[in-house]
């Protein structure tokens, strides 16, 4: 307490209630600077990412958009091939090796996956690999591809959809998609061998933090989280990072991160039925691995892959090549799956 002492008898004078209008004038000019950092606007595209979004079209699956790219190249085949993206990323994770693909392929095609790049992001929403499962088949259904045999490339996240897709295939369930084959590359196929980022497990199980932290990751974060996963050597450019992060941002993709990353508790909750359909299909099937993956390590994933997948040919590409083998080491990427795309 303060006393006045000027005088006598002078009465008490309490420090709380000015402490307590101190805080509410910081209070007031806080939030309102806090709100205008938690709601930037999204980056503008670069002339790179608005290249590739006018290069595609949208159709609609149950109300929402979702946004896919598909190229017509080598004339006297007809040969499909479906590219399938990892998690945080998009379809532009294609990019470079898009057009020697269609320089071998009819028919390449790659969406963004519902909650992803330039795909509708529904919040709140309960995404699911079932239902990205769903949206390749309804895709291929809108392309006039259920009856045609498909070659698929998957990465990561997009690992654990195709397998979703081979079970169903194999299953021979209504709407499945006809698997020509399968090429995998650096996903989390095994439980036992994967290991979450801290921030996406952070995500995944704060239900109280999650809306929070969403609002919270800002392009350092980003840029940091992503780049960790790339090799030393491979790491993507400025621009590159930025194209990234931009999609994520696009329909604010960051605010649902939180309700994808469901998918690594559904990948415990079914590993009985997506690694079964691994090791029991008869589909031709293909590992691309970058062996310096933190999140898949070598040599814990490759050992445990050759021991259940026995009838999957591998390439380990070179030691430097991380998560992201397709934008790390595109040309080693298109050599493996050329080959074995030959060998068959």
């Amino acid at each position: 307490r303060l006393v006045g002492l000027s005088q006598p008898g002078a009465r008490c004078v309490s420090a709380e209630p000015i402490m307590r209008e101190w805080w509410i004038h910081v209070g007031l000019i806080c939030i309102p600077l806090l709100a205008v950092y938690l709601h930037i606007p999204p980056p503008q595209l670069s002339q790179a990412l608005q290249k590739w979004h006018s290069a595609g079209e949208e159709f609609l699956f149950r109300g929402r958009r979702i946004f896919y790219r598909e190229s017509y190249g080598a004339l006297g085949s007809s040969d499909v091939v479906i590219l399938l993206h990892g998690f945080p990323t998009s379809s532009h994770d294609w990019n470079k090796i898009w057009e020697p693909l269609t320089q071998r392929f009819h028919r390449v095609i790659a969406l963004d996956f519902l909650g992803f790049g330039f795909s509708d992001k529904p919040r709140p929403h309960k995404y699911s690999v079932f239902e990205q499962a769903n949206v390749v088949e309804a895709l291929a259904a809108h392309l006039g591809l259920s009856n045609q045999r498909v070659n698929v490339v998957s990465h990561d996240y997009g690992d654990t959809v195709a397998l979703e897709l081979l079970y169903r295939s194999d299953h021979n369930q209504t709407g499945h998609l006809i698997f020509n084959s399968l090429c995998l590359s650096n996903g989390g196929l095994f439980p036992e061998t994967h290991y979450p980022r801290l921030v996406q497990t952070l995500l995944k199980d704060s239900s109280f933090l999650a809306p929070l932290l969403t609002r919270l990751i800002n392009y350092v974060i980003f840029q940091k989280g992503v780049g960790d996963v790339f090799g030393p050597y491979t790491q993507p450019t400025d621009a590159e990072f930025w194209d990234m992060w931009t999609a994520l941002r696009y329909n604010d993709g960051n605010l649902v991160l939180d309700s994808i990353l469901q998918y690594l508790s559904q990948r415990v909750k079914h590993r009985d039925r997506w690694v079964g359909a691994l090791t029991s299909t008869s589909v031709p099937l293909h590992m691309i691995y970058g062996p310096l993956d933190p999140v898949n390590p070598h040599p814990e994933f490759i050992r445990r892959y050759q021991q259940l997948v026995r009838r999957s040919t591998i390439t380990v590409l070179d030691e430097h090549i991380s998560h992201y083998p397709q934008l790390e080491d595109p040309t080693g990427f298109l050599n493996a799956y050329f080959n074995f795309i030959h060998s068959f």
